[in-house]
């Protein structure tokens, strides 16, 4: 059990360095206007706005990542790190998109659930 929810916790990280990469560099290029549906436009006026918010889930990224390379020792960063991110995960849900929930708040449940069992 605790094996898989050290792999989740990983792509969870992983997934979240995707975030900081579209979000920081790609937010205005084409990949980024197709993966968030903005117009050039829009993706230009909130660039500033986005690069932040990439930051942001590069440091979720780190604080998971630093978790997972402390071991068995690392469990309360984990699960503190994980608690970030299903929140910002329902929050994002709540007022941008529902698919947050799913792309997001989720995966972070099923590890913090993952993460409990293994205890």
């Amino acid at each position: 059990m605790a094996l898989l929810a050290n792999i989740l916790v990983a792509l969870i990280a992983i997934f979240h360095i995707y975030f900081l990469v579209l979000e920081m560099f790609l937010w205005d290029k084409p990949q980024g206007l197709k993966t968030f549906g903005h117009t050039l436009e829009a993706a230009s006026a909130s660039k500033t706005l986005a690069m932040n918010q990439g930051l942001y889930n590069g440091f979720l990224a780190a604080g998971l990542l630093w978790g997972l390379s402390l071991g068995d020792a690392g469990g309360s960063i984990k699960i503190f790190f994980l608690d970030c991110v299903l929140i910002a995960g329902i929050f994002g849900g709540l007022t941008a998109s529902r698919k947050i929930l799913f792309v997001q708040a989720l995966p972070a449940a099923v590890a913090l659930g993952l993460i409990v069992l293994a205890s």
